[in-house]
């Protein structure tokens, strides 16, 4: 599972994911959860654009949209299977921009939470499913949810679950209008590797939703604890 995340903007979003239209712009969002507005890239007339969308995909069949089931999470193995993703895996594929994702180990009585991040790419992206709602009065809602996938070693130390995260070369395929090439997915979405990736505890401030600044993605040590990097 992928429950909370982190988009550090660093880097300009139309640059790195290469989008034309940068009037709509992205602040930084260090505890992103469910519910937010959020940034993903798409591909419109074949070029990249970027859309703010609600994380927690609704159904273009829900009646309402307030007790509607809003997944926040697709499984990859089983995305052809079921009938709420099959049709968005052949023509609503997003980029969901991201610095890090959150997970928690459970330790006794405590959750410690842990930030897994890239230190080489500070922005890169998950695979993401979206879509727009409409109601009856012409009300629109789009939304995404994130694709996970069997976690690499270093999540494995924590979660069972881990966001599929795209290589630059993936995204490319990911975006590319139509089908996807047939067993395509397992190469795209499989884990990412865990030799490119760090693990760092983190403040528990990241367990309440509405404190969102830098305190939550800087590493433990920084707040007078124990750092400690976990790679494989």
């Amino acid at each position: 599972m992928c429950g909370r995340y982190s988009l550090v903007c660093i880097d300009d979003l139309g640059n790195r994911f290469r989008v034309h239209n940068p009037m709509i712009g992205a602040r930084s969002r260090f505890n992103v959860a469910p519910g937010n507005g959020m940034p993903v890239i798409v591909r419109a007339g074949g070029e990249n654009a970027i859309a703010v969308m609600t994380w927690g995909l609704l159904s273009p069949r829900a009646q309402d949209p307030a007790s509607s089931p809003r997944p926040i999470n697709a499984r990859a193995e089983g995305l052809a299977e079921k009938p709420m993703f099959r049709p968005l895996l052949e023509n609503r594929r997003c980029l969901v921009p991201a610095s890090g994702f959150f997970e928690w180990k459970k330790e006794e009585t405590r959750k410690l939470p842990f930030l897994f991040r890239l230190p080489s790419e500070p922005l890169f992206s998950f695979a993401g499913l979206c879509d727009t709602w409409q109601g009856p009065d012409g009300q629109r809602l789009s939304s995404y949810t994130i694709i996970t996938c069997e976690p690499n070693a270093l999540v494995a130390k924590v979660h069972d679950r881990m966001p599929a995260i795209l290589t630059q070369e993936h995204e490319e395929r990911w975006l590319a209008e139509g089908p996807l090439p047939h067993g395509s997915l397992k190469g795209l979405l499989g884990p990412y590797p865990a030799c490119d990736m760090e693990m760092v505890p983190v403040s528990d401030l990241v367990n309440n939703p509405a404190v969102d600044d830098e305190r939550v993605v800087r590493p433990l040590a920084s707040c007078g604890g124990t750092q400690t990097f976990l790679t494989e």
